[in-house]
């Protein structure tokens, strides 16, 4: 018996570029349907669920960030899809990671619609969206400020599981040294990259003392930081 198809909301109110899209995905062999204006998106996903939400940034009714923290914080009724954020706006990079609004992956305009393709895939893939806990034997308490592998509490600072938290969310993305700084400082203060290299490596540690060996969280060379189960 074939699988059903994975489901596709485009919100993009450039018809143009609307159409592109659902033709690329559709020859991909996703079920997909399009809303221009980001105040219908709620409304609409109550009645039907996705897979992924395509969410562009500037839209009528109801901005691209409104509309992210109104799905993450489960105003639709249902549980939140995956959503790929799609932007002109390159300063706004840095908070479509997700650091805040919880995004899965950031796209810029012009694209191409192969890669767009290929983004959506890659997060369907990782299917981070429809995970109640935090991959790798990992939970994270919200309200408590609480963070447990394999059972094991890990006793971590504020910050500490502000950068798990991140980390976790997306396992296999890269997070640079200045994303994670963001994350954990919403105060803008200033600190220096070595602060994040202090925080990670202890981290680890605390992560080591409760599952030997685990060794979830890796360097990337010359980019940053990612969790890895």
């Amino acid at each position: 018996m074939l699988e059903p198809a994975q489901r596709i909301l485009i919100v993009e109110d450039e018809n143009k570029i609307a159409n592109v899209l659902l033709d690329y995905l559709a020859q991909s062999g996703y079920e997909t349907h399009h809303l221009t204006r980001g105040d219908e998106v709620e409304p609409w996903l109550a009645e039907h669920p996705v897979d992924l939400v395509l969410l562009d940034l500037m839209l009528p009714g109801k901005s691209g960030l409104d509309v992210c923290r109104a799905l993450r914080s489960g105003q639709a009724g249902r549980p939140a899809p995956a959503i790929v954020m799609v932007t002109a706006r390159v300063e706004e990079i840095d908070r479509l990671l997700g650091l805040e609004l919880g995004a899965d992956d950031y796209i810029c305009k012009p694209f191409s619609p192969r890669e767009v393709v290929a983004r959506v895939k890659a997060v369907l893939r990782r299917g981070t969206h429809a995970a109640a806990g935090a991959p790798g034997g990992l939970q994270l308490d919200e309200a408590a400020w609480r963070a447990t592998l394999d059972g094991r509490d890990l006793g971590l600072t504020a910050v500490e599981f502000q950068l798990l938290k991140v980390l976790s969310a997306r396992p296999g993305r890269i997070f640079s040294r200045e994303q994670l700084m963001d994350a954990m400082y919403r105060d803008e203060r200033i600190v220096s990259d070595r602060t994040v290299d202090s925080h990670i490596k202890k981290l680890r540690r605390k992560m080591d003392e409760a599952a030997p060996g685990r060794d979830l969280i890796h360097s990337v060379y010359g980019l940053g930081y990612k969790y890895e189960p």
